[in-house]
């Protein structure tokens, strides 16, 4: 059993060793007049000018998030760069810092293009984007088996797995003065999914008592993703076919369809005060097709119910096939079209401008993003400072469910070009891979063309 739990191990630490990049709207812009994308993470906010992006360099976003560090991953030994599961690394020294459900989220942001114009008694944008957007989850329990082995304990392996989206959207904004103290707006996101992917352990347990062996699993994996099948093996022992991988005959960017909106308002109580809601990303894509890789439902294993001794080795042979089912999961086919979120997210701001200095402002913020086992929030008090119209920068400091990290943004608008350079995350120490060593940090930059 234990070279099954070696390669579960082995096979968990390597998807989330390379899947270490986050990224979602800035956060350090909120409260930057000068950004011309507010509207992504509030739409009810409008800009003073027009403005065209530069294609693909418009708005980039890329960060890296987690609660795993890279540092608890990888270790130095001897001089040579090597995982946690090498015996030389102690099962205390492994474990220690590890949070019981550890997780690394996946979401890239890119404007393709953009056009942002007054009209309509308001302001309007007109972009199209592509995103991605995955996380993974991974409980210590699992880590703690690959490097202590299996001895007298029980394990809860639940709540291991992964999701995934990739989508292109094409968004309509509209942003509107209600009256001199309330503005509103909404977005209407057209959606074209490209592909989908989620693994769940619904339940993995294992108890290890000093006379018996008892196993629980259940799992599954669903694929949305055109010409995609499962690749499997033939099991000679228990006759069964199992997946041991996947392909793709041709790779197709459509396969599914979906819409979003977003609603937003901002709220002016007096010259010092400004009050601010969202809720973005609150919609669906409907996938054309749905690959399913199951277990088949809650599997057990029991050596209560066998009788072991040397003259007769079928019981023997019964115990190694079913533990084969624990691990082993059955091609159940594509079972037909499957709806899924994108992962919404609520904004709320207030900003508060000093009365003695007014280019001087201060700002409070929570991000939370709502998607299931994989949701999170941030708080993020800002400053920011606009000495000239053309020039505005800001720093922040924010704590949440990634930690604690610190913000900034420099941003240059002139009528003509608009270019700015932002981190919600500073990285801190890197690796010799330049790979931040708290999977923390983030890049967003732009160029764009106010007009």
């Amino acid at each position: 059993m234990k070279h099954y739990i070696t390669r579960l191990g082995l096979a968990a630490l390597t998807f989330i060793s390379t899947t270490a990049i986050n990224a979602q709207n800035l956060q350090s812009g909120y409260f930057d007049s000068n950004y011309l994308y507010r509207f992504q993470a509030n739409p009810a906010i409008g800009n003073d000018k027009g403005f065209v992006s530069m294609p693909g360099l418009g708005n980039l976003n890329i960060t890296a998030n987690g609660t795993l560090n890279l540092s608890n991953i990888f270790y130095n030994v001897n001089g040579e760069t090597t995982t946690l599961l090498n015996p030389n690394i102690s099962a205390s020294q492994a474990l220690n810092g590890m949070k019981d459900h550890s997780r690394i989220g996946i979401d890239l942001r890119e404007t393709i293009l953009a056009v942002g114009f007054k009209a309509f008694k308001g302001y309007n944008t007109v972009s199209v984007g592509a995103r991605s957007s995955a996380s993974i989850g991974l409980p210590k329990e699992l880590v703690r088996m690959a490097k202590e082995g299996l001895s007298n304990d029980s394990y809860d392996l639940s709540n291991f797995g992964g999701t995934g989206r990739a989508w292109a959207e094409i968004a309509f904004n509209h942003s509107h003065q209600i009256n001199k103290q309330l503005r509103v707006g909404a977005t209407l996101k057209l959606l074209a999914g490209i592909g989908s992917f989620d693994a769940r352990v619904n339940t993995a347990n294992l108890n290890l008592d000093q006379d018996s062996y008892k196993g629980l699993v259940d799992a599954e994996m669903h694929a949305s993703l055109k010409n995609f099948n499962w690749d499997t093996d033939y099991n000679d022992r228990t006759k069964r076919h199992y997946v041991n991988g996947a392909n793709i005959d041709s790779f197709s960017p459509l396969n599914g369809f979906g819409v979003a909106f977003d609603l937003g308002a901002v709220y002016t109580l007096n010259p010092d005060w400004e009050f601010s809601l969202a809720f973005t990303d609150l919609g669906f894509i409907s996938w054309k097709n749905d690959v399913l890789a199951t277990t088949n439902g809650l599997q057990q294993v029991d050596t209560e119910t066998l009788i072991f001794n040397v003259d007769n080795n079928d019981s023997w042979d019964k115990f190694r096939d079913n533990l084969s089912m624990l691990y082993e999961l059955e091609d159940a086919g594509d079972q037909g079209s499957r709806i899924t979120g994108i992962g919404a997210t609520m904004t709320a701001g207030a900003q508060y401008s000093l009365p003695v200095y007014r280019k001087l402002k201060f700002g409070l913020m929570n991000t939370t993003r709502i998607n299931g086992s994989y949701s999170w929030t941030d708080f993020r008090l800002s400053a920011n400072i606009q000495p000239v119209k053309v020039f505005s920068a800001g720093v922040n400091i924010a704590a949440g469910t990634f930690g604690v990290h610190f913000g900034g943004i420099i941003n240059v608008n002139v009528t003509g070009f608009n270019l700015f350079v932002s981190t919600d995350c500073m990285p801190g120490k890197l690796a010799k891979q330049y790979a931040p060593l708290n999977s923390n940090a983030n890049l967003n930059l732009g160029i764009n063309f106010p007009f």
